[in-house]
């Protein structure tokens, strides 16, 4: 079963969870490195921008797949499966769909399209309304009354800005 497929409702609800945390996890990752990025842009490159973010991206992926099988070692006792660290790494490295439109948005600065800052806040919306995205597709199946579900998407929404507000705080 492929990832989307997984994500977007097709596969048991374990899986599109373990698929949706980590890019939730991706996000707020990268939007706290967009933030800090944000407030030095005067001092950066666009392709320093971009650099930084692809590596922070990778590390962050390399430390959730290295999570997972070290936690499934701990758990299980044994070494996993060929099928069971296949299904480690499409959880893990899946969660790069999370931060594509950032990526881009960042290239769009390296070649000129953009500057750095209106990039890295194009990027910084994005990865809020890519949360919200996320945080639907997690409870479109859920049996909640509408309303819970507004203040679930709500919530989602309000922490991403308030991710922002307090990266804009601290660097007043």
């Amino acid at each position: 079963m492929k990832t989307r497929d997984i994500v977007h409702g097709d596969g048991p609800a374990e899986q599109r969870a373990e698929l949706l945390k980590e890019r939730i996890y991706i996000s707020f990752t990268s939007l706290a490195v967009l933030l800090a990025m944000s407030s030095h842009s005067h001092t950066l490159e666009p392709s320093e921008a971009l650099t930084t973010l692809l590596i922070t991206n990778a590390g962050t992926l390399l430390a959730v797949f290295l999570a997972d099988v070290i936690a499934g070692i701990a758990i299980q006792e044994r070494l996993p499966t060929s099928a069971e660290l296949k299904h480690k790494m499409r959880v893990s490295f899946g969660a790069i769909g999370a931060v594509i439109a950032p990526i881009i948005f960042l290239a769009v600065s390296v070649f000129g399209g953009w500057s750095l800052q209106v990039g890295l806040r194009a990027a910084a919306i994005a990865l809020v309304v890519g949360l919200v995205v996320v945080t639907r597709i997690a409870i479109k199946r859920v049996k909640l009354p509408a309303w819970m579900k507004l203040l679930v998407l709500s919530a989602a929404a309000i922490l991403g800005v308030a991710v922002i507000a307090l990266e804009l705080l601290a660097h007043e």
